[in-house]
């Protein structure tokens, strides 16, 4: 016979607690019938949490035992930390495997060969285009982490606060085929620069440091996939030039 799992989460009019809910998915799949105790609002929380002596909600108990929030039934199930962990090139694989189908996608529905310099450009342009928006999305936080290695914003800190714009122009420009002159300026510049930049930090100096290059709060490290954007622009800029 199954033994079931009782289970006090937080699910109010105003709020419900993501962790209840992943814990009771948790438990579900674990093979556990569930008896879901619903916190109504914020008394019948806080009774709960002095009466068990506890600090937060959800809390599971199994057999009579307090196994705890989210966290502790997921050790208790062994199974690894939630969320990501450490440094990790998550982010800025999502963001190219995704540019790089989009532009295949793109090439297919406009009857251009999939596997062809149109592609590449698009995906280049696109790649640039996400980039910027992930960088705007909170340009203080970027501006904090690009001016750690950029040599231009260290001395020009509203540089970095222009970057982002400066990038989501290059990406648009190339798809709408802006004139080149216009368009292949910007991107050898801010490509070279940061190419400079992140070969000082990184393989000369030897620091360890995040890139800026998916937003300011990002674990990716700087390094490779950071000097990999740079060198796209200056392909993208050199490209433009000569065609």
């Amino acid at each position: 016979m199954t033994v079931p799992a009782h289970l006090y989460r937080m699910a109010t009019d105003e709020h419900i607690c993501p962790f209840g809910l992943k814990s009771k998915d948790l438990l579900e799949r674990a093979g556990y019938i569930v008896e879901d105790h619903l916190l109504t609002s914020r008394e019948e929380t806080d009774a709960f949490k002095q009466q068990h002596n506890v600090d937060t909600t959800p809390q599971t108990f199994i057999d009579d035992k307090r196994i705890g929030g989210y966290d502790d039934l997921r050790e208790y199930f062994n199974k690894p930390e939630a969320g990501q962990q450490g440094r990790t090139y998550t982010p800025i694989i999502a963001i190219f495997s995704v540019t790089f189908l989009l532009s295949l996608a793109f090439s297919f529905v406009s009857n251009i060969a999939i596997f062809s310099i149109t592609t590449v450009e698009l995906f280049v342009a696109l790649s640039m285009a996400v980039l910027a928006i992930q960088k705007l999305q909170d340009l203080y936080s970027f501006s904090n982490s690009f001016i750690t290695y950029d040599l231009l914003a260290m001395k020009v800190v509203r540089y970095a606060y222009v970057y982002p714009f400066l990038e989501a122009f290059v990406g648009i420009g190339m798809i709408a085929a802006l004139p080149v002159y216009l368009v292949a300026p910007i991107s050898l510049f801010i490509g070279t620069i940061g190419a400079i930049s992140v070969i000082k930090a990184v393989y000369i100096d030897k620091r360890e440091l995040k890139c800026a290059c998916v937003g300011g709060d990002s674990n990716v490290p700087l390094g490779f996939i950071s000097l990999t954007e740079n060198m796209f622009m200056i392909a993208a800029g050199i490209w433009m030039l000569v065609k």
